[in-house]
């Protein structure tokens, strides 16, 4: 990732000396909120964080790739193929057009990184779950702040416990930050905690 993600843009030259750190062992971390052997997609993947760790870390799953651009989608190709990475397909389009949820069917969990505000990330990834399946959304410091500014819309798109975890809490200073919510059931009220940060630690 360090060389060909670099060279193609993919990363930044300065993200070089961190990606350890910053980058994989803080995608890696979300394998925390994963169940073994769960469908799991990631949107927006681009260098393939944190789907393409994820697949790595947690072969028990199994991964889409969204990625709407060429030169990154035919990255993350090649680089699924140099890795023989077995359980991880790569869609190029974007999350919220149909044919994308038709080939990416229902998920347990939708995960994503540095995408967008939580109100268009809900937008993309809520569809793309199964009845009470996960969005985890990974954010920075102000993650509690986006989830107030944005609850309402997220509830009326169908998302339910909304909250903000922490993982990996034992070996990342600091941990990484993930906002979690799940799809409620039709005609049910969605909902969930008014506040609330929840520290996972394995």
């Amino acid at each position: 990732m360090a060389g060909p993600g670099v060279e193609r843009g993919l990363l930044g030259p300065r993200e070089v000396d961190r990606i350890w750190e910053r980058h994989l062992l803080n995608c890696a971390a979300v394998a925390e909120l994963l169940e073994p052997g769960e469908r799991v997609a990631d949107i927006g993947s681009g260098a393939g964080l944190p789907g393409m760790v994820l697949a790595i870390v947690r072969p028990d799953l199994h991964l889409v790739l969204v990625e709407p651009l060429l030169r990154r989608s035919d990255f993350l190709r090649e680089a699924v193929e140099e890795l023989g990475l077995e359980n991880v397909d790569v869609i190029r389009g974007r999350a919220e057009d149909r044919d994308v949820r038709d080939q990416a069917g229902e998920r347990d969990a939708v995960v994503s990184r540095a995408v967008a505000s939580l109100d268009k990330i809900s937008r993309w990834s809520l569809p793309l779950l199964r009845t009470g399946g996960r969005m985890l959304a990974m954010k920075g410091e102000r993650a509690q702040d986006e989830v107030d500014e944005h609850r309402r819309v997220m509830i009326g798109l169908g998302a339910n416990d909304v909250r903000v975890v922490r993982c990996g809490v034992n070996y990342l200073t600091p941990p990484a930050t993930v906002v979690m919510a799940r799809r409620a059931e039709p005609g049910r009220t969605a909902g969930g905690p008014t506040r609330r940060t929840t520290r996972r630690a394995r």
